[in-house]
């Protein structure tokens, strides 16, 4: 007679952070504080450095010394160097430059603050000053933006927060780890049986059901940008946060969402956050990058390159979205 064990379903938790939801789930349901512990530490962290909205983070006190050289913090230079990798491999298309325009539109503020019809004008919209203007030495932490230029990291930063989270988290708590910070996910040590099951939808606060698309993934990480959720109205106007550094202008809505799986959430935030920017550019660029990637245009329209899987029912509920 022989004896069949199962094991436990991955144990979860959500709360919020960084204007979004932090959502972590573990194979071990025993490693869950631990776990949680090492994430709320770096969320503590990337928020000090890296916030627009905290008046004594590192990146405002960037901001305001515009124009004048400045030694930066180890962790905010590693936030700084994925800011500059991914402007560089787009092409610029995500640029960390775009702080004032992101600011000019609205977004000054947690979103949760921003009014929700602002009768303000939206200012014409001016190209970012660009990155390659950013003086940046990585051997010394030396910072010098140009004058008046602000840094907006929101997007890379974020998704460099889940992987860090993932993988120190899987380490201490020696189980799989997957983290989820509103859409950035990664994940860490080895999946549970038949992976990792994500339902897919423009919210991440949606509450998976049947109809929600979903992918299962052993491994690596995937990142859903959109214009959907992180949006507001000014000047008679629907604005979202994702903005063309070409124009300072929010990227024209081709795409409602685009999610991309890459070996990192760094890679592929930069990836998904690209093919907003790029528009009908998107499906071209893709293909030169290889990565699997799920499209969907206003209508509901879905394109998939780079071998994405079709869809699979979500998860009967909790699951990560």
């Amino acid at each position: 007679m022989t004896t069949r064990t199962t094991a436990p379903p991955p144990a979860r938790i959500a709360f919020p952070a960084l204007g979004t939801t932090a959502e972590l789930l573990v194979t071990d349901p025993d490693a869950l504080p631990v776990a949680e512990a090492v994430l709320r530490d770096e969320l503590r962290a990337v928020d000090l450095a890296c916030s627009r909205f905290r008046p004594d983070s590192e990146l405002t006190r960037v901001n305001v010394g515009a124009g004048a050289p400045t030694t930066v913090s180890e962790r905010f230079a590693e936030a700084l160097r994925a800011a500059l990798q991914a402007a560089r491999i787009t092409g610029g298309a995500v640029d960390p430059t775009v702080g004032r325009a992101v600011i000019a539109l609205g977004y000054d503020r947690t979103l949760a603050s921003v009014r929700p019809d602002d009768t303000r004008s939206v200012p014409v919209g001016r190209p970012a000053p660009g990155w390659r203007r950013v003086g940046w030495d990585p051997r010394t932490r030396r910072l010098c933006l140009p004058p008046h230029t602000g840094l907006d990291l929101g997007a890379t930063a974020k998704a460099l927060a889940s992987d860090r989270a993932a993988r120190l988290a899987a380490a201490a708590g020696g189980c799989g780890v997957l983290v989820n910070l509103g859409g950035d996910l990664a994940t860490a040590g080895p999946a549970p049986r038949g992976g990792w099951h994500i339902a897919l939808a423009d919210d991440h606060a949606e509450s998976a059901t049947e109809r929600c698309p979903a992918v299962t993934v052993g491994g690596g990480a995937l990142a859903t940008s959109g214009v959907r959720v992180r949006s507001w109205r000014r000047g008679g106007r629907v604005l979202h946060h994702i903005v063309d550094p070409a124009t300072g202008e929010p990227a024209a809505v081709v795409w409602r969402t685009v999610t991309v799986a890459a070996a990192t959430c760094v890679d592929a935030n930069t990836a998904s956050t690209a093919a907003v920017v790029l528009g009908e550019r998107a499906l071209p660029w893709l293909r030169t990058t290889g990565l699997p990637a799920r499209l969907v245009g206003p209508d509901g329209t879905v394109v998939r390159v780079g071998g994405w899987p079709p869809d699979l029912p979500a998860p009967g509920s909790g699951g990560p979205r």
